[in-house]
Order: C-alpha cells, then structure tokens, then sequence
C-alpha cells in the first residue's frame, strides 16, 4: 500500500494571512515529498474560506514549481463547473508544467451551497450526468480533433491545446461511493477514489466490496488503483486523543452548513451548525470518531491501517486538514512519515508486526 496526502488552504479566521496560508500548505507538500508519498492532492471548492480551492491547477502549479517528483493530483474537479474544452487544456497545461505528474481526479460534486452559486441551482445528485458525459469528452480531447453534441455541452471540431505529456493521458481518477459509479469508472478507464467519510470502520470493507464486485462485473478490464481518503492526526501519547477528534468534530459542524444549506455563511466564512441542528449527529460522538478516523498514535494508526491493507486499498490518502495550528499539522505528518510508513514499506524485509487485539 502506497500513500498520498490531500491538503487544503484552510481559512477559519479572517485574521488569518492568506499568504503564509498558502505557504504553509506548500511546505506540508514538500515534507510528504521528502517523506515518500506517491501523490499530493488539491480540491475544488468556491466561495468558502474553509477550503480555499477555486482552481487547483494553479495550486498545483504552485506545487510542481516547489517540488520535483511527487505526482500532483487534482480531488476533485467538479464535473458541473467545468467547460469540456477548458478542462482538457488546463488540465494538460498541468502536466506540461509539472513534467508529466498530474493525476486528474473528477466527482461530480458534494455541496448543494456550492451548486447553488456554481451550477445553476442544480441538485448535487445531478451532477454524476455531467462527470459521465464530460470525462470521455476530455479524453478526446487530448487524443485530437473532435466536436461534440451532447445534453450539456455542444462544440464544433475543437482539440486540447496542448496535449498532456503522458500518453495516451494522464491517470485519471472518479471519486465514488455508489455501486454504478464503481462500475461506470471500471469501464471507462479510470481508478476510483473513494472515503469512508467519519463513518465506522466497517465502511473500509462495504467501499472494498463495491470496488471487488464492479471488478468482477467487468472480466477483461485491467484492475484500476484503489484509494481511499480518511482525515488523519498522529500524536506521541495517548492521553492527546481529544485534541484531533474536537477539530474534527468543529469542522464537521462548519461542512454540516454546506450541506445542509440552511446555515450561516457570512463574507465566505462558514458558521458551525449547532449539534440540535444535525440530523445525524450521533455520528459526532467523540469516542466513535476517534475510532473511526485515522487518530492515534503511530502503532495504533499502524493497526488502523492493516483494516486498509486487508481490503486491497492500493493508495491511502491522509486528510491533511482539521483546523489545528500548522505546527500540529506539521508535526502528525512526521509523525506519519517517520513511524507509520516504514510499516508498510515493501522494500523492508520484514513489517511491522501486527499489535495484538482483544
């Protein structure tokens, strides 16, 4: 199992410095690159501070011109707020720029809040038609000359100008849950990205599932990569626990409001829904959390990992981002790097041994 990092420009307090946001982030990128992960992912959102990404191909250029070999991926391109034309271009433009390292990743978007203000006042679920019109269009795209006429988007003979580097294209990856999206991506080429949300740890084996079965409903395709994304803290004692899961807990309440659109957003800053408010918020208990998230410290998190490992995950990708101080951030990474990966390093000789369970 291989690692990857998704890592955003997360904005919670208006006297925050954008810029020292922005290079904080960066250097978060350069320490997985020291530290052997394989790709570092950059979102797309609008209009919210919490997550500042409004297009992440400029991030990533960003990132490619401060790094040298860690592949650069995109989680996600929302399918609906995007041109064919114009994804296919900036999208190559990336892998130019970068040398070869881009990994496009593309859902078909997760806030109503957002598609609101982007999409026209679609409801979220219909975005899958966009992400599965739009995904074959960009791959002709890059192949050469082609005009299209399809429900959402209609062009005359048009070409990605430039082409991508990697032939015959980039990777590219479809975020999924659902049981047809597995099967769609399978047949159209693409790895599947996937997150267990904050849910229990069974969820790891209900995705794994879904991903086996879609695999097996398609004899005669090459397997794709298998990712899955959790939110990730590493801490030395035991006794840290609460640190992570509150944060986690306070930035579920702020998601909570796009999702719900019912909430307060006020000159783009979110205002956490009040836990009364939250249908679901047994989910927020803090023991459950800590156990399903990618807390603890580095031999617990180990033993959370096998749960990965075990369901044939090819990548994991740490969630970077929980709102804490950018030195705790910092610090869990190389907590990550220097007593969690070697566990899982094929090159070992032996791993690390499994801790015993009740």
């Amino acid at each position: 199992m291989k690692f990857a990092i998704a890592v955003n420009m997360h904005r919670v307090d208006p006297h925050e410095d954008m810029r020292e946001i922005v290079e904080q982030t960066l250097k978060l990128v350069q320490i997985a690159e020291q530290g052997g992960f394989e790709v570092a992912f950059a979102a797309e959102h609008h209009t919210i501070e919490l997550t500042v990404a409004p297009n992440p191909f400029l991030q990533l250029t960003q990132w490619a011109l401060n790094t040298s070999k860690i592949r650069l991926g995109t989680a996600t391109i929302v399918a609906p707020y995007w041109h064919p034309i114009r994804l296919a271009g900036e999208a190559a433009l990336l892998d130019v720029l970068s040398d070869g390292r881009l990994e496009l990743g593309i859902a078909r978007g997760a806030f109503q809040y957002e598609f609101d203000r982007m999409a026209g006042g679609i409801q979220q679920q219909g975005g899958i038609a966009y992400l599965k019109e739009i995904l074959p269009i960009v791959k002709k795209l890059w192949a050469g000359d082609y005009a299209h006429q399809g429900e959402f988007w209609q062009f005359p003979t048009s070409t990605s100008v430039p082409k991508p580097i990697q032939r015959p294209h980039p990777p590219i990856w479809v975020a999924a849950r659902d049981p047809g999206t597995y099967d769609w991506a399978i047949k159209n080429g693409a790895h599947i990205m996937s997150t267990p949300l904050s849910r229990p740890p069974a969820e790891i084996k209900i995705l794994s599932d879904k991903f086996h079965q879609a695999l097996a409903d398609n004899p005669g395709i090459k397997r794709p990569r298998f990712m899955m994304m959790r939110a990730a803290f590493v801490y030395e004692r035991r006794e840290e626990w609460r640190r992570p899961v509150d944060a986690a807990i306070l930035d579920g309440r702020h998601f909570e409001n796009l999702f719900q659109t019912n909430g307060v957003v006020r000159n783009g800053f979110t205002q956490p829904i009040d836990m009364s408010q939250i249908s679901n918020s047994a989910a927020y208990d803090p023991e459950q959390l800590h156990e399903s998230l990618l807390f603890g410290t580095p031999d617990e998190v180990i033993e959370k990992l096998r749960l990965y490992e075990d369901a044939k995950v090819d990548l994991f990708c740490y969630g970077a981002n929980l709102g804490l101080p950018w030195a705790e951030t910092a610090r869990s990474l190389e907590l990550f790097i220097e007593r969690v990966m070697p566990a899982f390093d094929e090159r070992r000789p032996e791993k690390a041994p499994r801790q015993a369970t009740a």
